[in-house]
């Protein structure tokens, strides 16, 4: 059966995730979460793709972004995945396929969504055990959006105007959005984001979701969305 196409909205943001093949690791030294940050941001530059929050992790990435054109996620992809793979398996003396299939993908509304997205995305080492506090992960956009050292080279992150209806001003926002990660994410936005990333449906409240649909002329939200997940699946 051939896959549907993905939901694109220019204008529109979305969270991607794109991993390794069976969880193996895509990143092996500093010099490849570089290689890979500067290839997304040249084809981001080329093909009209805006970056908000991101996240690198060892074995798969996390990505806020807002395409200007119905295939400019599809181009960036496309071009990354290519790139880097050539760049990975010279580098650590490999061959075959690096990456889980194609990248997964989720129209995110903004008002009801978007900044529980950045807080889904920039608390995942968190998650997964690797640090106490997001400002400890070097590769994340948690220090640029919220304040603190090492904000080197990430001048290429441009914020959602969600996010800067946060405060008038660069530290009342920073503060504002410290304040946001006091409060545990509500376990039905977590079940959202993840129903809807994984399986490419549109997150959303039902009047967005209604508004995709009737713009596709297909279903847009699984029935399901919001559902307690089953014991043991821990992906995040």
């Amino acid at each position: 059966m051939a896959r549907l196409p993905r939901y694109v909205i220019p204008g529109q943001p979305q969270h991607i995730i794109q991993r390794g093949n069976n969880r193996q690791a895509i990143f092996a030294s500093e010099e490849d979460f570089q290689f890979f940050r500067d290839a997304m941001v040249a084809a981001s530059i080329k093909q009209g793709l805006t970056l908000h929050p991101y996240l690198w992790m060892t074995n798969h990435i996390h990505l806020l972004a807002t395409p200007g054109a119905q295939d400019s996620i599809s181009k960036v992809f496309q071009s990354v995945g290519r790139k880097y793979v050539q760049y990975f398996n010279f580098k650590h003396r490999r061959t075959g396929t690096l990456w889980e299939g194609r990248y997964r993908a989720t129209v995110v509304d903004s008002e009801r969504y978007l900044l529980s997205v950045m807080r889904y995305i920039e608390l995942n080492p968190v998650r997964a055990g690797m640090v106490v506090h997001p400002r400890d992960y070097p590769w994340s956009s948690y220090v640029y959006n919220a304040g603190g050292t090492n904000q080197d080279n990430v001048e290429w992150v441009t914020p959602h105007q969600e996010y800067l209806r946060l405060g008038g001003g660069v530290e009342d926002r920073q503060g504002a959005y410290r304040h946001l990660f006091s409060a545990e994410t509500p376990q039905g936005d977590l079940n959202a984001i993840r129903e809807s990333t994984h399986k490419g449906w549109v997150l959303g409240s039902e009047q967005f979701v209604s508004k995709i649909e009737a713009l596709t002329k297909r279903q847009a939200a699984s029935k399901g969305v919001g559902r307690p997940k089953k014991d043991g699946d821990n992906r995040v």
